[in-house]
């Protein structure tokens, strides 16, 4: 008896292991199924998301295999014009990549070979690909005619282009045109440049050159400069944030030089502009004041104003580009908020983003998505894309982005951009003398950065001429030409 109880037992004990042994098999079975699942529905989501990556990794030898019976779609400009497109050689049977105004469009459209820049990378995925209907495809396969890739339209404009490269010459710099109510860039030009339909046979020697000669270097979204009295814009800024009530009681007496802590700043040329309130200061672009100035700012502040201005933040833009940089905490010397105060010591930024914070200062405060595509669209002109104007931020307040265009104006009508003062439009603005030789002062930059006309700003000018000493004398020019082809056009 004892004996069939325990088989007993034994047969109960192993029936429960089989249903536990069951029970694992199937929870593991579950579990692989549905971590699978979860897998395919990731890299479903994720090949979408990423789709334009991963089709122009070098890894990835699909673009070779659409080239094969796709064309290169057109980029065209604002107005019209084709700025790259591509035939095939009837010799070779390979594609050719024209560039019709050579080396006028080199940074901002870029070149689609040797890795790509510019637009032609951005929306390589674009122009690779065709969406032309299935009837205008079979009418292509009858003509024995490779698919007509789908086109970029571009905010560029040719004339105003052509305006800022005349404008700059020959000399190194960079020059960036915008519509602060859209964020459409309307011309961006970088010096030197190069032809991009020569690029390929020229770029060993390119890489050869002088790092400083940076010639496939974006220098409006890639230039990294001290920004010099431009700067003064940001400081306005906060003093107006903390003084909303009294800054128009801001008064301060120049003597040509500053001294703090055995610290001393000057002002160009070591001039001296006397009795001065906050407007004044900002039209004399006087150093002396700014640095007073910036020393009686609230660090924590100011800190948290540039953090919004987007120094050392990304910036609302989908192509390559620098940080701006600044430093600024409580152990930052005198020294060094002095030189701040002024756009020098390690302070640095690019002209692109001297030209966003132009742009929300002319929009009273608000930041427009910079934007330079506007549409994506079939060869036979189906929209696929259209991108809008967005905002990016409020990065200002009303009455401030006002009270500093007053003081822009000022700047052209009494003081440092004077060259603009005598324009059928009026123009607004801030120079900048940048150092940016520390062993001697006389090496600057020549910065401009305003708008037109100022009461409805409908144009942004930022121009930044590489050792040309005055922003005054040097980059105002620059704008001027541009803002006249503008309000001629």
């Amino acid at each position: 008896m004892m004996r069939n109880d325990r088989l007993a037992e034994q047969s109960g004990r192993k029936q429960r292991e089989k249903r536990r042994m069951r029970r694992d098999i199937v929870f593991v079975q579950w579990f692989f199924i549905l971590l699978f699942f979860a897998m395919g529905i990731f890299l479903c989501t994720y090949s979408f998301r990423y789709k334009r990556e991963l089709f122009d990794n070098t890894y990835n030898s699909r673009e070779k295999k659409m080239l094969a019976k796709n064309i290169r779609g057109k980029i065209y400009s604002s107005d019209g014009q084709v700025l790259a497109q591509s035939i095939q050689d009837e010799s070779t049977g390979k594609q050719v990549r024209q560039y019709p105004y050579g080396n006028l469009f080199a940074q901002s459209v870029g070149y689609a070979v040797e890795g790509g820049s510019g637009i032609e990378l951005a929306y390589n995925y674009d122009l690779v690909n065709s969406d032309l209907s299935l009837q205008e495809k079979a009418d292509a396969d009858s003509r024995g005619e490779l698919y007509q890739g789908n086109a970029v339209y571009s905010t560029l404009d040719t004339r105003l282009q052509k305006a800022a490269s005349d404008a700059l010459g020959s000399r190194k710099g960079a020059v960036i045109v915008s519509d602060p109510k859209t964020g459409a860039i309307l011309a961006m030009v970088s010096k030197p440049d190069f032809d991009p339909e020569t690029l390929e046979d020229n770029w060993q020697r390119y890489l050869a050159e002088d790092p400083t000669v940076g010639r496939l270097l974006n220098r409006v979204t890639q230039g990294y400069y001290p920004p010099g009295s431009t700067f003064k814009i940001i400081d306005t800024i906060e003093y107006l944030k903390e003084h909303p009530d009294d800054w128009q009681n801001y008064s301060y007496t120049c003597t040509g030089d500053f001294i703090v802590d055995m610290e001393k700043i000057h002002c160009f040329h070591y001039e001296v502009h006397g009795q001065e309130n906050l407007l004044q200061s900002f039209a004399n672009s006087c150093n002396c004041s700014f640095a007073s100035l910036g020393l009686s700012l609230d660090r924590a502040s100011w800190s948290s104003t540039m953090k919004k201005l987007m120094f050392d933040e990304d910036l609302p833009y989908d192509l390559p580009y620098v940080k701006s940089h600044v430093s600024l905490d409580s152990t930052t010397s005198t020294k060094e908020v002095m030189q701040l105060s002024i756009g020098q010591g390690e302070t640095a930024m690019s002209p692109f983003h001297m030209n966003l914070i132009t742009n929300a200062v002319a929009d009273d405060g608000t930041l427009m998505k910079p934007r330079l595509v506007s549409a994506v669209k079939t060869a036979s002109g189906t929209a696929l894309e259209q991108y809008k104007a967005e905002q990016a931020g409020q990065l200002l307040d009303s009455q401030s982005a006002e009270e500093i265009r007053k003081m822009m104006r000022a700047v052209v009508t009494e003081g440092t951009a004077s060259k603009l003062a005598d324009a059928s439009y009026e123009a607004a603005g801030k120079t900048g003398s940048a150092e940016y030789d520390a062993n001697d002062e006389s090496k600057s930059h020549a910065w401009f950065t305003g708008m037109a006309p100022v009461d409805d700003p409908k144009i942004t000018v930022t121009v930044i001429v590489e050792g040309a000493g005055s922003g005054g004398d040097a980059a105002v020019p620059v704008a001027k030409e541009i803002f006249d082809a503008y309000f001629a056009m």
